[in-house]
């Protein structure tokens, strides 16, 4: 038979009539003997306090290492210490959350929700209510939501009973008796991942190569086929070797923090990607034009320059030129040069911090293809379109705002043959990695603009053909990569 206690910090401020069952106090149950040998016990922890090195952390602890089954659990403490902890867990929660919500008749951008012992007062929210439960099981949960797009978890903090409010604990009481009475179906049990992998992201990077939502994408369908994901930034370097994989999800550049993470995760028998070479080739604009042109792939004219080759330039290519730094992403170091006196002051300009720089042809495409190549196949297709009256997909403005033309994904089947054919014969010079390749389609045929080593994978651009299949294609890589060097 199982004996059942609550557990509580200062038993004498509590009216005992309103539990079901014997009361405790913390005190006497970390430290009296008779606690230390009984066996089949279930302890309902309402200490005040549930952070690290706490009385109520102890509690748990001790209840533990006697083998006591506890809510809340040590482990639901350390994973509800902090979002970044939280929310790898509650990305699995998002459906549920869009389901309960479409049945919430509610006008307010954010909703506060209790939940006790899997229980809530809104009859509409209680699937949710469970859910919640099983993911983090606390007996009280105070969960925060929030409108933008859709509904998401804003916050969550486990609520100790001291701080119920009266009008609270007549709910919270028949909650934990009905947990008590109650025999609860085990939450499906979390498949610990065979791998770890570590994605490698700037929150504050207003152009990341992947949204936020495509990062919790990442995450999950790397569980889905066991290799635990886990979002780390720069600050995290050390702790770079705890993992076997690294997804660099960061504007990769050589003389930055990124190369770094690339170097050591290579240099540590990581799986990487972007790998150092890649970014090595694909960041500098220079060399990869003389990579492309000396394999005999179709690009621009283009003519790399020293100071003293203004001349060579002007009578190679003509006007209108596009000029571009060595290194730069996102349409950022390019510009158009549209006769010799605008050539002369913007080359002076890139001159300043550059002792070469690359002149290319313009030529006019309504967008530019990008072709998403992973392990030299083709797995997205996509048209970005030039931003209105403007010659770029991104349009930036002197504070540091930008904008963006519209995008269109296709099937790759259904992309011309020779743009494929281009794009994998580009990438293939760069290596096995993940890219994307910009090209040109015109009369005159197809042209390699360049080939991005981290190239875009957005939740609502270049996954509205594949859906999630596009992150799955990503991890199965990861995966299949990971079983090799294993």
């Amino acid at each position: 038979m199982v004996t059942q206690i609550v557990v509580v910090e200062g038993l004498a401020d509590h009216d005992l009539s309103q539990f079901s069952c014997p009361v405790v106090d913390v005190d006497d149950y970390l430290t009296s003997v008779e606690y230390f040998s009984l066996k089949n016990v279930q302890v309902i922890n309402l200490c005040k306090n549930y952070a690290y090195s706490s009385v109520g952390y102890y509690c748990s602890l001790m209840a533990e290492a006697r083998k006591h089954k506890v809510i809340p659990s040590v482990k639901s403490m350390l994973d509800l210490s902090s979002k970044a902890m939280y929310s790898l867990d509650a990305v699995y929660l998002e459906d549920d959350i869009q389901k309960a919500f479409k049945k919430l008749q509610t006008t307010d951008n954010t909703y506060e929700l209790s939940v006790m012992f899997g229980e809530c007062s809104e009859t509409q929210l209680q699937p949710l209510a469970r859910r919640l439960f099983e993911t983090f099981p606390y007996p009280v949960l105070q969960v925060s939501l929030k409108l933008l797009d859709r509904w998401h978890i804003a916050s969550i903090k486990a609520l100790p009973y001291p701080r119920l409010k009266s009008k609270d604990k007549p709910v919270f009481n028949q909650a934990l008796s009905a947990y008590l009475n109650k025999r609860w179906r085990s939450p499906k049990q979390k498949v610990h991942g065979r791998y770890d992998l570590a994605i490698l992201h700037d929150p504050n990077d207003p152009l990341p190569p992947s949204n936020a939502k495509a990062l919790k994408a990442f995450v999950k369908a790397g569980r889905r086929i066991g290799i635990d994901v886990e979002l780390i930034e720069k600050k995290d370097y050390a702790r770079l070797s705890e993992y076997d994989a690294l997804f660099i999800r960061d504007t990769t550049r050589i003389n930055h923090y990124t190369y770094r993470f690339a170097k050591k995760a290579e240099s540590e028998g990581m799986v990487v990607i972007d790998d150092p070479a890649s970014i090595l080739r694909c960041t500098n604009k220079v060399y990869l034009a003389e990579l492309l042109r000396a394999n005999k792939v179709q690009t621009p004219k283009s003519v790399v320059l020293a100071v003293k080759d203004i001349d060579a330039a002007e009578a190679a290519i003509g006007y209108p030129m596009v000029l571009k730094m060595p290194e730069g992403a996102f349409s950022l170091g390019v510009f158009k040069a549209e006769n010799r006196e605008q050539l002369n002051a913007i080359s002076a300009k890139l001159f300043e911090t550059s002792e070469l720089i690359l002149a290319q042809e313009y030529l006019y495409t309504e967008f530019d293809w990008r072709i998403g190549i992973l392990n030299k196949k083709p797995i997205y297709a996509c048209q970005y379109f030039m931003y209105k009256k403007h010659w770029q997909i991104v349009k930036h403005e002197a504070g540091g705002g930008y904008q963006e033309g519209g995008a269109k994904t296709w099937p790759v089947a259904e992309v011309p043959k020779q743009v494929l054919d281009q794009a994998v014969k580009a990438a293939a010079l760069i290596g096995d990695g993940l890219y994307g390749v910009d090209l040109k389609q015109s009369k005159q045929g197809v042209f390699v603009i360049e080939v991005n080593d981290n190239p875009n994978l957005d939740v609502g651009v270049e996954d509205r053909y594949l859906g999630e299949r596009l992150f799955d294609l990503v991890m199965e890589e990861f995966l299949r990569r990971l079983e090799v060097r294993k």
